[in-house]
């Protein structure tokens, strides 16, 4: 007798073809396709599936749900749309390895990405992470080692270059997490501390992995060069110069006509021998933290001393209007996903410029005292991206799908909830 029957459902099986009509039972960790008819098929559980389709678990290849597992660990914001598997560690923001102090500093930087672990949960190890997780979460997991961990724990939050030994501990810090159970190394380089970083570190940390079968997963550098393809082009770069295989998160433009451009650099550095694939999420819409609207500088020893320095009016009137525009948008298409305390949730689903004018003050100042008020606890969405491009590079043989999503805040971005559906 089969443990589960799946009947007269319409069968998906990820090869490829189109779908078929068939039976699906599952027995133990043994799961069989079964063509005809199957009402001789004895199962303790049927369920009847006619109309409806049966397909391998999705798998969310860039998500953000690192610590929302481990306080949620139905993880029904996944699950009730198939993803079966996430990769987390992205954008090399997360929280292993890393030491006990800068643990609490991280908890603070990325509280509007991912929220907070239950109360009393620690851990130093990306395999203490990962126990953490294991057998007790309703989805799999693949785990990154995340730059701006070992970055701090070699060097702190330094607005610098490492030194010889500074590098040789990242190396060691990400050949520990290989061997702890990550897949490879995450960078998120429009983010401190990966800002700070240039491309030979990047490359001689991917060095360091390549004999462990690790590959280089990336949310590029986009301030690089032309803004278009240069940041992508320093990603595979990075790839060819240390044999690792390259995967470019949240592949996309929101400048017109760009995607075919996009499709045809992957094309060009496959065949040049670059193991390049990509992941992207079908909706117009970007979400981030606040504090990534602030210069680079100003991030410069941690979240602590970023809430310090933010409370200077000198260092605001050097700030000024230079509040980062991301993606070439006005500050009116951002809007409040996610603000952490009941003090400032009227803030959610309106603008940043209605924020600014309601208070009377300067983008700059309403800004940074929303982060002291918040702690930093704050995240937004843009309204960004090119349908168009989507759709040519989407359908490309080297693309996954990656949700990016926050699952912070009320007004969260729609691809957090309606990527897979």
């Amino acid at each position: 007798m089969t443990d589960l029957l799946f009947r007269n459902a319409r069968v998906v099986d990820g090869t490829g073809q189109t779908w078929f009509r068939a039976s699906v039972a599952v027995t133990g960790d043994t799961v069989q396709v079964i063509r005809g008819d199957s009402t001789a098929v004895e199962a303790a559980r049927v369920i009847e599936s006619e109309g409806y389709v049966v397909c391998p678990g999705f798998i969310d290849m860039h998500s953000h749900s690192d610590l929302m597992m481990l306080s949620q660990p139905r993880h029904e914001a996944k699950v009730r749309q198939g993803v079966t598997t996430e990769a987390l560690g992205m954008d090399g923001l997360s929280y292993a390895p890393t030491s006990p102090a800068n643990l609490e500093h991280l908890l603070t930087y990325l509280a509007a990405v991912n929220g907070t672990p239950p109360p009393g949960v620690r851990w130093s190890s990306v395999k203490e992470f990962l126990d953490l997780l294991d057998n007790r979460v309703a989805c799999n997991v693949v785990y990154f080692v995340p730059h701006a961990s070992i970055r701090v724990e070699a060097m702190g939050w330094e607005d610098r270059l490492p030194t010889q030994a500074e590098l040789r501990r990242m190396q060691e810090l990400a050949q520990q997490g290989m061997r702890d159970g990550a897949f490879g190394f995450s960078t998120g380089l429009t983010y401190p501390p990966g800002a700070y970083s240039d491309t030979d570190e990047l490359v001689a940390i991917c060095d360091a992995i390549r004999d462990m079968g690790g590959f280089y997963i990336t949310h590029s550098r986009y301030s690089l060069g032309d803004r278009l393809l240069d940041p992508f082009r320093e990603a595979i770069d990075i790839g060819r110069r240390s044999g690792v295989p390259v995967h470019l998160s949240h592949y996309h433009s929101p400048v017109d006509g760009m995607g075919q451009q996009m499709v045809d650099l992957v094309d060009q550095s496959r065949d040049s021998g670059v193991d390049v694939t990509f992941d992207q999420y079908p909706y117009a819409a970007a979400s981030t933290v606040l504090h990534s609207l602030l210069p680079y500088w100003v991030h410069a020893g941690g979240p602590g001393a970023l809430l310090q320095r933010i409370q200077d009016r000198r260092v605001r009137d050097e700030i000024g209007d230079s509040v980062y525009p991301m993606w070439g948008l006005t500050l009116d298409y951002y809007i409040f996903s996610h603000v952490g305390s009941s003090k400032n949730k009227e803030w959610e689903g309106r603008s940043l410029v209605d924020l600014a004018k309601a208070q009377g003050k300067r983008m700059v100042d309403a800004i940074c005292d929303l982060l002291i008020e918040e702690n930093l606890d704050v995240a937004f969405v843009a309204r960004t991206g090119n349908p168009d491009n989507i759709r040519t590079i989407v359908r490309h043989p080297a693309q996954m799908v990656g949700s990016d999503g926050l699952l912070t805040g009320d007004m969260p971005n729609p691809r957090s909830y309606g990527t897979f559906p």
